[in-house]
């Protein structure tokens, strides 16, 4: 057995190739949609941009939220062709997350925000979200 120091590939492997930066970006990409602030922003521009059906969000929104959504949808404020730029959020407690999402419509750039509780199923649920466009509806 053959023991070489100062290499970084795995046992075995004869050649020097790295994992290409292309797949390594995938993969934290891949992980990052994964968290419920992405998912959520992904899903909630899909129905405000008409694409989903507002009901694709019943089990993931809850009272108020839901009802904002109902009236936000047929209108789809978020078209045409929305781009999801940028989530970010806070965790200003124990299974609660802040979070707000910049969104590319045409030649506009939106802002959206949202609250998520997580419940006692340990499922994520909004409780509350607004829109830049909340006062000219």
């Amino acid at each position: 057995m053959t023991i070489t120091h100062g290499t970084t590939r795995p046992p075995g492997r004869t050649d020097a190739r790295r994992p290409s930066r292309s797949a390594l970006t995938a993969a934290r990409r891949s992980a990052r949609e994964r968290l419920p602030h992405y998912w959520f922003a992904h899903r909630l521009l899909l129905v405000l941009s008409g694409q989903r059906p507002v009901h694709s969000l019943l089990g993931h929104a809850d009272g108020a939220a839901y009802d904002e959504l109902v009236r936000w949808a047929p209108l789809a404020p978020l078209r045409p062709g929305p781009t999801l730029l940028h989530v970010g959020c806070s965790a200003p407690g124990q299974g609660v997350v802040e979070a707000y999402a910049r969104v590319r419509s045409g030649e506009r750039t939106r802002a959206l925000a949202f609250r998520l509780e997580q419940a006692a199923t340990l499922r994520w649920r909004c409780v509350a979200v607004e829109l830049d466009i909340t006062r000219q509806l």
